[in-house]
Order: C-alpha cells, then sequence, then structure tokens
C-alpha cells in the first residue's frame, strides 16, 4: 500500500534536500548547478512554485515551476527512485499545473535529458509533446528533448 504524498509550498528547511535530489537524480555527471543557494532563490521569486511532495519520511519529490505571461517553464522535477511510478511525480505536475491553467497560460514547457527515458515517457503521458532537441543542452555534455504541453482547451 503507498500513501499519497501531500504536496505544499517548500520551506527553507527543504532547499538542501531539494539541491541534493537535485545534484543526485538530475544534475548526475553534469556538475551541480541547482545548489541550496539557487534553490533558496527560486523561492524567493514571486513568479516561481518550489514545490515538495512530503510523505511520511519527508520530501519524496520536488517541482520548480516558473510562470510568465504566456508560458510556464518547468526548471526541475525530481522523485526518489524509491517512489517513483507511485503517483507523486504526476501529483506534483498537477500542483505546479494548477496556477498555470488559472493564470489563462498558453502553454508549460521544458527541457529533459535526452539519456533519460523513464523521464520522457512521464512527461509524454502526462500530455507533454515533444518539439525539438538542444544538442549539448546540459553542460555541453548531454543533449535536451524540448516538451510542451498546451493549456488551451483542455
Amino acid at each position: 500500500m503507498y500513501i499519497v504524498p501531500t504536496i505544499r509550498l517548500a520551506r527553507a528547511q527543504d532547499a538542501l534536500r531539494i539541491a541534493c535530489m537535485s545534484r543526485d537524480f538530475i544534475e548526475e555527471g553534469l556538475g551541480w548547478s541547482w545548489r541550496r543557494e539557487r534553490v533558496l532563490r527560486a523561492m524567493g521569486d514571486a513568479a516561481t512554485n518550489v514545490a515538495v511532495a512530503q510523505g511520511d519520511a519527508g520530501v519524496l519529490g520536488f517541482g520548480i515551476m516558473e510562470y510568465g505571461e504566456q508560458q510556464a517553464h518547468l526548471s526541475l522535477l525530481a522523485v526518489l527512485p524509491s517512489r517513483r511510478r507511485q503517483g507523486a511525480g504526476t501529483r506534483l505536475m498537477q500542483w505546479l499545473e494548477q496556477p498555470a491553467r488559472v493564470a489563462g497560460l498558453e502553454k508549460i514547457r521544458l527541457e529533459a535529458r535526452a539519456d533519460n527515458p523513464d523521464a520522457l515517457a512521464f512527461y509524454r503521458r502526462l500530455g507533454f509533446e515533444v518539439t525539438g532537441r538542444a544538442v549539448g543542452y546540459y553542460g555541453g555534455v548531454v543533449d535536451a528533448v524540448r516538451l510542451e504541453k498546451s493549456l488551451r482547451g483542455g
């Protein structure tokens, strides 16, 4: 049996955990750019939501979404490997998507590592479509697949 996580805005005390999850599960092999200080800056940005999936044992996932005038951009999303395929990532995305819908934004865009087929399949299941590829996007080392999801008509 899986416990459904609570989704909430991140707190300052979550920043190091988020940064470490980014390092370990997103930025692996690329260098560490989303350190605690950068996560705290995102938390302090009025146009950005930093959300966490909270379980009994603490933070089990997080997402960072920036909201613009016409579109939103998902900067990061990660879930602990032991908690993947249990709904936490989907719940985080739904939570982060809601303000974009309420604001009438046209779409959500994101980049995902081209070498992460599980992430690409996850985003496609959520209605994202591939729009292109950016060679060497991640530190000149790993390509990115660009994806977007229309928020119009649905």
